[in-house]
């Protein structure tokens, strides 16, 4: 005998009076695998609350974080990649960055803003993974060369978010001679007695870690960033042998002396303000 019975019969729920959740209401932390509520975890900076873990953010949630109320003004935002080598793989690469641009609603895989960080005047250009991977082709270096030339005439300080895969091979040797060109421009920045702040995050890797990412006055990173030219995978397999626990993260980098200090992302801008203060006296 059922403890409980219907008092009528054919009693069903309309499909109509069905709630469905709203996509995007829910975001698992990647590393736990915590689930918050999107706006918690967009509050805290991306950060996880249970085990710091730092998610993935683009250069959106980056000036949002670190500009005075959100407020800046983007610098050459309507360059897009040629196709001087006719490059095609499994497609064209002028349909990769076509779609690339569609889905992603990036022009291409850096940003460059200027505006005001605690008051002071700064330009920050910074990555996108989204976009092919961050990876550094001929748009980028041409961004970061312009970006430079605003920060000597504005006389402010420049800052680099790196989060790159390293050079586009789309376009082999021009990707290439963008380390030099970057690499000279930042040359001139310190003629100009500017300061440069290098921001390694996850992953900081290949020709952008060889060159421009690691000439910082000041060379910073998130906690457990992958930082590296090759990664493990291909360290590993080159020298046949396990590697050191936690190796080519930014624990481990800062413990061999290739960075200044690590930051958490809500100490982010005003650890910052802090430094700029201290160039600047």
């Amino acid at each position: 005998m059922s403890w409980f019975k219907r008092s009528k019969e054919g009693i069903t729920t309309s499909t109509k009076e069905k709630k469905e959740t709203p996509e995007g209401l829910w975001q698992k932390c990647s590393n736990c695998k915590t689930i918050f509520a999107a706006d918690d975890l967009a509050n805290n900076s991306y950060v996880c609350d249970r085990c710091n873990h730092h998610e993935r953010i683009g250069s959106a949630e980056y000036f949002k974080i670190l500009f005075d109320e959100g407020e800046f003004k983007e610098l050459n935002e309507k360059l897009t990649s040629g196709d001087p080598l006719k490059f095609e793989d499994t497609k064209k690469y002028t349909d990769r960055v076509k779609a690339t641009q569609n889905k992603s609603g990036l022009t291409d895989a850096i940003r460059t803003a200027k505006g005001t960080l605690d008051g002071e005047v700064i330009v920050i250009a910074a990555m996108d993974f989204a976009f092919i991977g961050g990876s550094m082709g001929s748009v980028m270096g041409e961004k970061i060369a312009r970006a430079i030339d605003d920060a000597i005439k504005s006389k402010c300080p420049f800052m680099i978010i790196s989060k790159s895969g390293g050079a586009r091979m789309m376009e082999a040797g021009l990707s290439l001679m963008q380390m030099a060109k970057v690499s000279g421009k930042l040359g001139q920045l310190s003629e100009a007695k500017l300061p440069y702040i290098s921001f390694l995050t996850d992953p900081t890797t290949g020709g952008v870690t060889a060159s421009f990412a690691m000439l910082g006055d000041l060379n910073i990173a998130e906690p457990d960033a992958l930082i590296a030219f090759a990664g493990p995978r291909v360290v590993r397999e080159t020298i046949g042998r396990d590697l050191p626990d936690g190796f080519q993260k930014s624990e481990f980098v800062l413990e061999h002396g290739f960075l200044d200090y690590i930051v958490e992302r809500n100490d982010l801008k005003e650890t910052l303000a802090l430094s700029l203060k201290m160039f600047k006296n």
